[in-house]
């Protein structure tokens, strides 16, 4: 089993700098996925000290890009494949972090069939939560090289 902490975020993700919007994967099994991502200053979604609810958005779905770059590289040992937020459904968010905060993002599969994966999402900082969502997403068919 690999280590997690010995994985570069960027070897899962086809979301490139400045648009990365987490920092590690903390969690993997089948079931469940978590990630980490500290709000910095130069982050393009921040706006008067704080990341906009957007950012929350794209935080679930590179967490989403995190778990199935996983199981390309990992566990399938192909390309990592693109994929597209296909939805978004009763996203909540109750508050936005400010910089120097730190968020952990986990997702858990409700169901995937064929190239759609629903998930239900909660991004919390420390014990609050920030926000809540059921995203789907779609995978394409090309893979990156």
């Amino acid at each position: 089993m690999i280590d997690l902490n010995d994985i570069d975020i960027h070897e899962l993700l086809p979301q490139q700098e400045p648009f990365v919007m987490v920092d590690k994967l903390t969690h993997f099994d089948e079931k469940k996925t978590c990630t980490r991502f500290t709000v910095r200053q130069d982050n393009l979604f921040v706006e008067a000290g704080r990341l906009d609810a957007c950012a929350l958005a794209e935080n679930i779905a590179q967490t989403c890009a995190a778990r199935l770059g996983y199981v390309n590289k990992y566990i399938l040992k192909r390309a990592i494949q693109v994929g597209f937020i296909g939805a978004i459904r009763g996203m909540r968010v109750f508050d936005t972090p400010k910089v120097g905060d730190v968020l952990d993002t986990s997702i858990e599969v409700v169901e995937q069939i064929m190239d759609l994966t629903l998930v239900n999402a909660i991004v919390k900082m420390g014990e609050k939560t920030l926000a809540t969502a059921e995203m789907k997403i779609a995978l394409a068919e090309e893979v990156m090289q």
